[in-house]
């Protein structure tokens, strides 16, 4: 690795322990690019709470599409995650109008707006985790990863829904509400409610909903991650995860919205190791 790849491990090995223990299940020589393309997801998902406007956050977003679509700002050099990004790209000949789409997605996250359906909540998936799931593939092995798109849309879809489920105790402070509205509408809830907190019982059917929706698109995946290669498994090993964060987030029940569903290391890494062994 790198210097510019070696800061994207440390940012990761800090901010995402996930992704960060998937990354040093990969071949030697694909880290550095794997490292790079989380700590990229890491860098736009905190502009929102280093940017508290949502203009400025789309200035930011917009720095990161320009620069990957070959407009450089004068910035990429002193900036590790940005340069090991680009070098990724360049070498694994990555598709860069999915970064592009990612960003454009992200936009959702610096404003308040509700989420409207759960049409929208799985599309807002698939072009962040589920293309993330896609270009570790195209890293780890461009001619394999095409024949699995599918298994990582699944796949992604259910690691996103619960991510933004254990988030939610953070989103509910920002005033944020992932859950769609026809979702919440169906079991008798509201964003408001969600907000308040104070109908325990209103919030706890709409973590199920939530929880079941993510069950369904991981059953879909597990179904068929037998088949997947070798080569492409370290691109889904955080997904190895998202079964043992939903057990936690349904026993919370209600208090899913006040306390985040966390794994011990030690848990994290056993888990992950039976995962690359199947």
């Amino acid at each position: 690795m790198n210097a510019n790849q070696t800061h994207c491990l440390q940012l990761l090995r800090d901010t995402d322990p996930d992704r960060y223990l998937s990354v040093l299940y990969a071949p030697e020589g694909k880290r550095g690019a794997l490292a790079a393309l989380y700590a990229f997801n890491v860098e736009i998902a905190r502009i929102r709470d280093l940017i508290h406007d949502p203009l400025p956050g789309e200035v930011r977003l917009q720095w990161w599409r320009d620069l990957i679509n070959g407009t450089e700002h004068g910035e990429a050099v002193g900036n590790p995650v940005a340069a090991a990004l680009l070098e990724a790209i360049k070498a694994h000949n990555l598709p860069r109008a999915a970064f592009d789409n990612y960003c454009e997605a992200r936009i959702f996250d610096l404003y308040d707006d509700p989420m409207p359906s759960r049409n929208d909540l799985e599309g807002y998936c698939g072009e962040t985790a589920s293309a993330l799931i896609q270009l570790a593939s195209l890293v780890l092995d461009a001619e394999k990863a095409p024949a699995h798109a599918d298994m990582a849309g699944h796949a992604g879809v259910a690691q996103a829904i619960t991510g933004l489920l254990r988030l939610l105790p953070l989103h509910r402070r920002r005033g944020q509400v992932y859950i769609p509205a026809d979702i919440l509408a169906a079991v008798g809830c509201s964003a408001e409610t969600v907000l308040e907190g104070a109908d325990k019982d209103a919030v706890k059917r709409a973590i199920d909903a939530m929880t079941a929706l993510a069950e369904d698109h991981l059953g879909k995946y597990e179904a068929g991650a037998k088949s997947l290669p070798a080569a492409l498994r370290p691109a889904y090993l955080p997904v190895s995860l998202t079964r043992t964060y939903l057990k936690g987030i349904r026993a919370s029940g209600a208090a899913a919205a006040d306390e985040t569903a966390v794994i011990s290391p030690l848990k994290r890494q056993w888990v992950m190791l039976r995962a690359s062994m199947r």
